[in-house]
């Protein structure tokens, strides 16, 4: 019994945690989730919920007050917002990853993931964000589950064929643009331009890959209509590319993530032991 719990652990078929919750660190259900949400205690991961305003907020492409919007003037928008939060939390570690999610569910909505190389860095810095606000609103920081990305986004938003749209469950992440992404990620050793899923591709592949992703996302700005889904009169474009280029690594998969969080709870353990019997 225990065994067969430990392999439908954050499924579909665990009827007791959430497994949405368990990939994407966030569930649109909330507090009135039927499962469990297993919040960890110690991650490298932090949420930002809802920080992240888009100027086209209420109507995809249109400002506050009906305007037309110009899809270069969202995308610098988004790039100062993108550099503020890098610089500030930065500060505390390495970042390895800072993903903004572009999607319109209001549990997804605007939510920022940055994870640190490190764990206490990232205690550092939700430490620090505590009471503190970005652009007059408070900031909801908490410890995150994520920490494969891959596992949290949407591979056809990726290729520009989402049927969801902006209302998508999994992250549709947005980019930015390669110049920023070289100032602030360059600083660091071992960075690579894409950061997509071919870990093993050549820099010129990645640069290439990571140029079509820019462009399918200027794409997306462009054609986002009314509701958020992409309008489709490129007919739903695909990828086309070689078996090669399609393929994806081995992700990391449950039993590693459930190995990660049941070390986290025995640390947390531990430490709560530790000062039991200092006392």
């Amino acid at each position: 019994m225990a065994e067969h719990l430990a392999s439908i652990f954050g499924t579909e078929k665990d009827r007791v945690n959430c497994p949405f919750y368990f990939k994407i660190g966030a569930c649109r259900h909330g507090d009135r989730c039927s499962r469990l949400h297993n919040r960890p205690t110690i991650s490298p991961t932090l949420l930002l919920s809802n920080t992240y305003h888009r100027p086209d907020m209420i109507t995809p492409g249109v400002d506050a007050q009906g305007q037309p919007l110009d899809p270069h003037k969202i995308q610098e928008h988004f790039e100062d917002f993108y550099e503020d939060i890098f610089e500030e939390l930065s500060k505390f570690g390495e970042i390895e990853n800072l993903n903004v999610c572009d999607n319109l569910a209001d549990h997804m909505i605007g939510n920022v993931y940055v994870q640190f190389k490190e764990e206490d860095q990232a205690a550092a810095a939700l430490q620090s964000l505590q009471g503190r606000f970005y652009s007059g609103r408070p900031i909801i920081a908490d410890f995150s589950p994520v920490t494969d990305f891959r596992e949290a986004t949407c591979r056809q938003y990726e290729e520009n064929n989402c049927n969801r749209g902006g209302y998508c469950n999994f992250m549709h992440v947005k980019l930015i643009g390669r110049d920023l992404r070289r100032k602030l990620f360059g600083r660091y050793r071992g960075y690579r331009v894409s950061r997509s899923r071919s870990r093993s591709a050549s820099p010129r592949r990645r640069d290439r890959d990571y140029d079509r992703r820019e462009r399918d996302s200027r794409d997306r700005d462009r054609d986002y209509r009314g509701n958020g889904r992409r309008n489709d009169r490129d007919g739903g474009r695909k990828r086309h590319g070689s078996p090669r280029r399609s393929r994806s690594p081995v992700r990391e998969g449950s039993e590693e993530r459930r190995a990660r969080i049941e070390q986290w709870n025995r640390e947390r353990e531990e430490k709560q032991l530790g000062s039991v019997l200092d006392l």
